[in-house]
């Protein structure tokens, strides 16, 4: 590149990210707002929180298999004393940032990274809290080729089992087998404009609905937002946005809260209660037509054949 193109290129990318900092910003709390502050550009990710919340922090790096993942942060920090490992899916903040970590869609090793440093956590005694935040893992040719279904299926199979507290926070967007994948925990909350979801409302409108513009009416019909999953007792609580500085406050003093309970508890019973509440999900009970507003949607659609 000539020296005289860099600053008409730094120029184009301040346009871009301003434009992405003001595009579709929302301020009503509706599912499709939901889904549009969760993906907003500037939000508050893992990387800030565990700055935030730690004393200090040790990032480490690489799956020991093939290499390392920046869309996967993971290391250890200190929480008013007490070692903690922290992994979080990592978007960046900026364009730049958000290319390098692929926005988030982590390949097999960054699930393998997280893995490795799940099973150091529960050798060494150390709690564990993730922080969840990609629309999904990356469906690239390269991360199938490496087993990025397999990385993800056996994170579910250790997590479910692993003999330390696990507490999990979704941040932002909890999207598909990319948000499960270090979402299996003895208490997992939502932060109150966060979204969690077997897919995105875009995918559900085409595969579904055979309609792309119908996301808005999918993201109702799916019952993705914190308030829809309190209800239906799939997260433990949700907690209340404010600043970064705020909201990084409350997960601290839920961190410290959890921990201080959880960390007395012998690992049997710990790993006992995670696989019944695992299993709890999904049931339904009481009179409450909560499926309704998903047929509706299902009508107004053509048929299929």
């Amino acid at each position: 590149m000539h020296e005289e193109e860099k600053p008409v290129l730094k120029q184009t990318l301040d346009q871009i990210e301003t434009l992405a900092k003001s595009h579709d910003r929302c301020e009503g709390s509706s599912s499709w707002e939901c889904v549009l502050r969760s993906r907003q550009q500037g939000r508050p990710g893992a990387k800030l929180f565990i700055e935030m919340i730690c004393d200090s922090f040790m990032e480490m790096h690489g799956d020991r298999l093939y290499g390392d993942d920046p869309a996967m942060i993971g290391g250890v920090g200190l929480v008013e004393g007490r070692p903690v490992t922290f992994i979080g899916n990592r978007k960046g903040a900026n364009l730049k940032e958000n290319v390098l970590c692929n926005y988030g869609m982590s390949n097999p090793e960054g699930y393998r990274k997280a893995l490795r440093l799940a099973k150091q956590a529960e050798k060494f005694g150390r709690p564990v809290v993730c922080f969840i935040d990609t629309p999904g893992a990356y469906p690239g040719l390269g991360a199938e080729e490496r087993g990025i279904g397999e990385a993800i299926a056996q994170n579910l199979k250790v997590f479910s089992t692993l003999k330390t507290p696990i507490l999990c926070f979704i941040i932002g967007e909890g999207g598909s087998g990319g948000a499960l994948g270090i979402g299996v925990g003895d208490k997992l909350y939502m932060l109150e404009h966060a979204v969690y979801s077997v897919i995105t409302p875009e995918g559900f409108a085409s595969i579904l609905l055979r309609d792309p513009s119908k996301a808005k009416e999918a993201a109702e019909a799916m019952k993705m937002t914190s308030h829809h999953l309190k209800e239906f007792s799939v997260i433990h609580d949700i907690i209340a946005e404010g600043s970064a500085e705020e909201t990084a406050s409350r997960i601290k003093q839920t961190i410290l809260r959890d921990l201080d309970v959880l960390c007395s508890k012998p690992a049997e019973h710990l790993v006992r209660y995670r696989i019944k509440k695992i299993r709890g999900i999904g049931e339904v009970s009481g009179g409450k037509e909560w499926w309704q507003p998903l047929l509706e949607v299902f009508k107004k659609t053509q048929s299929l054949n």
